[in-house]
C-alpha cells in the first residue's frame, strides 16, 4: 500500500494594503487597456480584410480599422471613467 504524506496546512494568502479606490481604479485601467488592444486588433483586421477584398492592397483601410478599433475602446474607457466621478 501506498504511504500517505500528513497534509500540511497551506499558507495564507496575502492581501494588498491597498485601498478600495486605487483597486478600483486599477481594475477601470486594465480594463481599458486589454479593450484597446482587443479593439484595435479587430479593427486592424477587418481593415485588412477589406483592403485585400475591395481596395486593391492598399493600406489605409488597415490604418482607417484601427483608428475605429482605438477610438470605441477610448469611449468606452472614457465613459467608465465619467461613472466614476459621479
Amino acid at each position: 500500500m501506498a504511504e500517505s504524506k500528513p497534509s500540511t496546512p497551506s499558507p495564507p494568502v496575502v492581501r494588498s494594503n491597498k485601498p478600495v479606490s486605487e483597486a478600483l481604479l486599477n481594475d477601470k485601467w486594465d480594463h481599458a487597456i486589454s479593450s484597446l488592444l482587443i479593439r484595435s486588433s479587430l479593427g486592424l483586421s477587418f481593415g485588412v480584410i477589406f483592403s485585400v477584398l475591395l481596395f486593391k492592397r492598399r493600406a489605409w483601410p488597415a490604418f482607417v480599422g484601427l483608428g475605429f478599433g482605438a477610438g470605441r475602446a477610448w469611449e468606452e474607457a472614457d465613459g467608465t471613467y465619467k461613472a466614476l466621478q459621479v
